[in-house]
């Protein structure tokens, strides 16, 4: 028992340290942030007649792509390089974007049968599968959990309540999500930082 116990200890040492050095993941929340921000953006356009419904539907679909390389270029800018950190938990990350991305067949099948007004629904929630696992990663699962939790319920109730503004109201309410998440992980790994040992 106290070798699993020593065990339990290091791990967790290890969680707190990356979600220091990565500092929370910031950069990648930031790059849901201004995602989710056009897609608002683009919605916007469709209610003034300056984009086809069409075209901003294919665009948020495959301005997914965007979310990662935005990321990079906000982790660049903030001296992170989560690319080549290297921690004990870090093989957990596959399988939890692996899991995440299974959202994906719910999605082309809304599509599929003109259910439109589910695509965003799906999307909203569907982005944000994996952070209860990347919230254990850091040794922080109840804050990611709770966030994860606290969107989907967000995005379900605009969806649910105001149907005739769901495209602006989803999108909005994610991009404050991601923008609020983003602050709270800065300022608490900040905090977690300069508590540990250098």
């Amino acid at each position: 028992m106290e070798s699993i116990t020593t065990l339990q200890q290091a791990l967790r040492q290890a969680q707190l340290a990356q979600y220091g050095r990565l500092r929370g993941g910031f950069p990648v929340l930031l790059g849901g942030a201004v995602y989710w921000a056009a897609v608002g953006g683009m919605f916007w356009a469709v209610r003034s007649g300056l984009m086809e419904e069409g075209w901003a539907y294919f665009l948020t679909l495959f301005g997914t792509g965007a979310i990662f390389p935005m990321a990079l270029g906000f982790a660049k800018i903030s001296g992170i390089n989560f690319m080549k950190d290297r921690s004990p938990v870090g093989s957990v990350l596959f399988p939890a974007f692996v899991a995440m991305l299974l959202f994906w067949p719910m999605l082309l099948g809304a599509i599929h049968t003109g259910a439109n007004s589910m695509v965003l629904l799906i999307l909203a929630i569907g982005l944000s599968l994996h952070f209860p696992v990347i919230g254990w990663s850091y040794g922080r699962s109840l804050l990611f959990c709770a966030y994860a939790v606290i969107r989907a319920i967000c995005v379900y109730l605009a969806w649910y309540l105001w149907p005739e503004q769901q495209q602006l109201y989803v999108p909005a309410i994610v991009c404050a999500s991601y923008l609020i998440m983003a602050l709270i992980v800065f300022v608490d790994s900040g905090r977690v930082r300069s508590a540990s040992p250098h």
